[in-house]
């Protein structure tokens, strides 16, 4: 049986901090993540992508409340079945361009993600979408449009929104037979479009599921090997931003949940990674990966020892390496 690998990319780093989004950076971004995809194909991984859409959700709500005028504003949700398919494209379209060999198949998948009615997220939002604003900028907005505005992490002003717990993928068993068939997959794209269960149906509602999270249900449902979750940074560090700063190479998933506690990771940067990567494992799975582009393939290489060509590893039990104190 084929090794399946979960890989969840940020929306942030398909538009990167100082870009304007424009679709040129966004497909040059996107090149750098489809490389680390065809790296774990040649190693003989299954691929499943799931990738998030803050950045790309958020700039098109702006344009249709600006547009509202000529064409009408569609609700938050199908905005984010839009994002989808946009970025979608853009990962299919640079997982081709960027392999040595033709592919198999490449799927981009719309994806849909029942949530509860009554999470309570939905009466905290949290999720920051969009652009950065200046605190004026962002006070304005507020006060013209209803918007909850947030200071996010000294980089300025986003727009929040609800972030409702992923409960279960509607089309995982589509997801499953194309993995079988060894086919890359995109799905769940910016954590699904948030449904809800209304009668023998579903009804949409308006929120941002996050990306990880869903990531994490996606693997454990396919029974995946491995989880990894794609940020801009090497490791995951202790003590962040302090004179004991350190990087952790390896650490168990109790280990993890203790950090998590003493809120060495927090909830708007690593905490959410963390917390997938700890459920992962927790529910069998054998390892969960935290790391940047360029050190995904290594991080799931059994033969590679050396931790400076790594990034964290989130496993049950020490492994040879050893694990984190």
């Amino acid at each position: 049986m084929p090794r399946i690998a979960v890989v969840a990319l940020g929306g942030n780093a398909i538009t990167r901090a100082g870009q304007a989004g424009t679709h040129a950076e966004q497909a040059a971004n996107a090149q750098a993540m489809a490389t680390a995809v065809c790296e774990l194909r040649e190693a003989g991984w299954v691929v499943v992508v799931v990738h998030g859409n803050g950045p790309q959700v958020g700039n098109l709500a702006i344009q249709q409340h600006e547009a509202a005028d000529e064409v009408p504003a569609l609700p938050l949700f199908i905005q984010g079945a839009m994002t989808q398919g946009q970025l979608g494209t853009l990962l299919v379209v640079a997982l081709h361009e960027v392999a040595d060999k033709p592919l198999p198949g490449v799927v981009s998948m719309v994806t849909h993600v029942v949530v509860a009615a009554d999470d309570p997220a939905f009466d905290r939002p949290t999720k920051p979408i969009g652009p950065f604003f200046t605190e004026d900028a962002a006070t304005r907005l507020a006060a013209e449009r209803g918007w909850d505005i947030v200071e996010d992490s000294g980089r300025g002003y986003r727009q929040i929104v609800a972030s409702p717990k992923p409960l279960r993928i509607v089309e995982i068993d589509a997801i499953r037979a194309l993995v079988d068939r060894q086919m890359v997959v995109i799905a769940a794209g910016g954590g699904g479009v948030p449904v809800v269960e209304d009668g023998t149906g579903y009804r949409g509602v308006d929120g941002v599921i996050d990306k990880d999270l869903t990531a994490r249900l996606v693997a454990t449902a396919l029974g995946a090997d491995a989880l990894v979750l794609v940020t801009d940074v090497d490791k995951v560090a202790l003590d962040f931003g302090t004179d004991r700063q350190r990087s952790i190479t390896e650490m168990t998933a109790d280990e993890a949940q203790s950090h998590l506690e003493d809120d060495q990771f927090p909830a708007g940067s690593m905490g959410p990674k963390m917390r997938a990567a700890i459920e992962f494992v927790r529910e069998g799975g054998r390892t969960a990966v935290i790391t940047n582009t360029r050190r995904v393939a290594a991080s799931l290489d059994d033969t590679v020892h050396d931790g400076s060509e790594t990034g964290t590893r989130v496993v049950a039990a020490p492994t040879k390496n050893g694990a984190a104190p």
